[in-house]
């Protein structure tokens, strides 16, 4: 007897929470969720209780506890334009009061004092390009106006203060793929100290600082594949290697300076380990509800951890863990439709490339018994590509991806070359020129689909969004022989008009990675899907915000209307209250059922 047809919406209804930060006595946490359809501030005593709400604004919205007092500190765009301006309201939502306010322009905060008195953001306000770093009072009755600390050009951003309050560290990105600076301003004296002079391409997380202010811990790559947990003395400049662990790993201490910890990924998966900040010894790992991805933010006071955790089961909830007794608490429990076991993990599996490179990829098979209308042991494929490409597919939840399976399809998600998480070396090898080569890791998936008799890759469809949304593109141009189909959302169809189009302040770090415009337009051109449209024989489904910052809407259109006049079926969806992607969950319940029906109807399976 065939299973009931599972349904869409109750996947996609599916809620989730994080925690942004504590209050300064650590009774409190302030969480994100998605209750009302859009992510919206709330907070939840840190012993447990029920959530209670802090915000309920039209647009979705970001929010941390100030260091001294219940108030928070919030960031709001409008329509997905990536434009956030600034707010401070009490944390229980009275009070909502703008801070920074230049609607046109971008603002990032970067970090507050721990007295509260100044906070320290982002702007590209001086020519919309360049972000510069200010520092601005923050006083109850109105200060005065922000002070530029940081006017070097470029993709700027605040990372911290000291706990002193003297130093402001910096992050910059260079014009190398991969590679970024970090500068100590001085904001007693101006000094600026260039804080990691390299010669490779490498990365440097931000400062976790000592107590004393006398230094700090980061995460950094250079001179290896990995980053590794490093030391920098405030007095000598210099920094040194503590920590290697085997995966990439990064850091965060707690005020008083006698937590470090440390989490590492490891093939997507989190582990978290707490190490004494003066030998490096390990005092232990800290417990998470299950295998999972984690991030963290400790209490001021180091005595409290609050973390986010997802699974490929788990939609995301806020978690309390108190360290010195051990314990772990949920704080909350996202409503859901469809229970966990009910849901399917992922096998990790590697298959080689064209040139052996070994790729890893995700695999979600159906269990015996999920809905389909074949008899075929051999069930057909999603292939969801991530975006970035700077970016990994972590084994975090994913409704789509769930009810696929429960539909009867199976799903596969590469990191194909490019993704990170696999070290700096594994990162480079999809850079300008070798754009195609991480093209040519999805005709070598499709290869490894073939050769197991679970896939029936002759009804492979490929689904990303992004940069994923290139990879589809990409893949339906490049292999047509290949894919039954496509779902491109928010995707690249040109490199040389979305780098020409793309927002002013994103060009120079987007052509670092695909190539620039002025020496490499061939290249550009060559690697594009829509140079090859009249190869492109598969139907496409696009989806797109009319608001996106990074790749404009145009990049849909022009593509969507070439196809048209070939005769290739395709479909456009427009949402005009959405930038890069759908944060809204009204139109990712318009959106996504008709993805599905396109993808049943062009696979016969309706």
């Amino acid at each position: 007897m065939m299973a009931p047809m599972p349904n869409l919406r109750d996947y996609l209804e599916i809620r989730s929470a994080f925690p942004t930060s504590l209050s300064p006595d650590a009774s409190k946490v302030l969480v994100l969720s998605n209750l009302t359809g859009t992510y919206q501030a709330y907070r939840v005593p840190r012993r447990g209780g029920p959530l209670e709400t802090v915000t309920e604004l039209d647009e979705p919205v970001n929010a941390w506890y100030l260091p001294t007092a219940d108030e928070i500190l919030l960031t709001v765009d409008s329509g997905g334009n990536e434009r956030h301006q600034l707010y401070l309201a009490a944390d229980d939502g009275t009070g909502l009061r703008p801070l920074v306010r230049q609607p046109e322009h971008v603002h990032r905060p970067g970090g507050v004092t721990r007295d509260g008195a100044l906070l320290a953001y982002a702007s590209n306000g001086r020519n919309g390009v360049d972000f510069d770093v200010h520092v601005l009072a923050l006083e109850r009755s109105g200060g005065a106006p922000a002070h530029r600390v940081f006017d070097r050009g470029g993709w700027c951003e605040a990372a911290g203060f000291s706990p002193d309050g003297r130093w402001l560290a910096v992050t910059r990105l260079s014009e190398r793929n991969g590679d970024n600076d970090v500068y100590l301003v001085d904001l007693a004296g101006g000094e600026v100290v260039h804080a990691s002079p390299h010669d490779d391409e490498a990365s440097f997380g931000r400062p976790a600082w000592l107590a004393d202010s006398s230094g700090f811990f980061w995460s950094t790559d250079t001179g290896r594949d990995r980053c590794a947990i490093a030391r920098f003395d405030l007095a000598t400049r210099t920094s040194e290697y503590v920590l290697e662990p085997e995966w990439g790993a990064s850091c965060s201490m707690d005020w008083t300076g006698t937590r470090l910890l440390v989490t590492t990924n490891e093939d997507g998966y989190t582990t978290a380990k707490l190490h004494d900040p003066e030998t490096m010894a390990l005092r232990g790992e800290v417990a998470l509800p299950s295998r999972g991805v984690a991030d963290f933010t400790f209490s001021a006071d180091g005595q409290h951890l609050v973390s986010s955790f997802t699974s490929p089961t788990e939609p995301g909830d806020a978690w309390a863990h108190d360290l010195n007794r051990g314990t772990l608490v949920r704080l909350t429990r996202s409503p859901r439709g469809i229970d966990a076991e009910d849901m399917v993990e992922p096998e990790l599996h590697r298959y080689t490339s064209f040139d052996g490179e070994p790729v890893p990829v995700f695999a979600y098979v159906p269990r015996p018994g999920a809905t389909t209308t074949s008899a075929a042991p051999s069930r057909p494929v999603i292939v969801m590509i991530h975006g970035g490409p700077e970016s990994q597919y972590r084994p975090t939840f994913n409704p789509l991806v769930q009810y696929f399976v429960t539909r009867g399809y199976a799903v596969v998600a590469p990191n194909v070359r490019g993704s990170t998480g696999y070290g700096k070396r594994y990162h480079h090898l999809d850079d300008t020129e070798r754009r195609l080569d991480a093209v040519a890791d999805l005709a070598a998936l499709h290869d490894w689909l073939a050769a197991d008799g679970r896939f029936d890759a002759e009804r492979a469809v490929l689904w990303g969004g992004s940069y994923g949304g290139y990879m589809v593109l990409a893949g339906l141009a490049f292999q047509p022989e290949r894919w039954a189909a496509g779902v491109d959302v928010v995707g690249i169809s040109s490199l040389v008009t979305f780098l020409e189009s793309t927002a002013a302040w994103r060009r120079a770090y987007r052509e670092r990675e695909y190539g620039w415009l002025e020496r490499d337009r061939a290249m550009l051109l060559e690697a594009s899907p829509i140079t090859h449209v009249e190869r492109m024989r598969a139907p496409l489904f696009i989806i797109h915000g009319a608001n996106d910052p990074r790749v404009p809407l145009t990049e849909a259109e022009q593509i969507h209307a070439v196809l048209r006049a070939k005769g290739v079926r395709s479909e456009l969806a427009v949402y005009p209250d959405e930038g890069h992607g759908l944060a809204r969950l009204a139109n990712r319940l318009d959106a996504y059922p008709r993805a599905v029906d396109f993808i049943d109807e062009v696979l016969g399976r309706r």
